[in-house]
């Protein structure tokens, strides 16, 4: 999620509920399209309703347990802008902060690697048109 700020761009983090920050992501519901699993999912975490979506950016996988069942989760990212509308955290969802930084200081201060490069990739596609 991009937004031009003091005609820099920034990029939106959350902070997850292991405290740790990293970019708005979800799940398919249904026979729901990715891309719009994307946009849904990040109007519920952060708020922002005036969503543009971008190309594609790629990819990421992870392993995780839950219990004893062992859990290998995908999730697909877009590029994104919103011009404007105030983020809120999804607190029911274990979201306890939301963080506009310039694009540069977000990629060093999201907590995981594969989020981080979501955000060089974003980066590389800028300057993009919807900003």
């Amino acid at each position: 999620m991009l937004r031009t700020i003091d005609g820099e761009v920034h990029v939106l983090l959350i902070r997850d509920p292991y405290r740790k920050w990293g970019l708005p992501k979800g799940h398919l519901e249904g026979e729901e399209a990715p891309a719009d699993a994307a946009i849904r999912e990040v109007r519920e975490e952060t708020g922002l309703s005036d969503l543009l979506l971008g190309p594609e950016l790629g990819e990421i996988d992870w392993v995780f347990r839950s219990g004893r069942t062992r859990i290998h989760k995908f999730c697909r990212f877009y590029l994104m802008a919103s011009r404007q509308g105030e983020a809120v955290p999804q607190v029911a969802e274990g979201i306890s902060e939301v963080l506009w930084l310039p694009a540069r200081e977000a990629e060093r201060r999201v907590t995981y690697d594969n989020a981080r490069e979501m955000i060089h990739r974003a980066i590389e596609h800028l300057p993009w048109e919807a900003l």
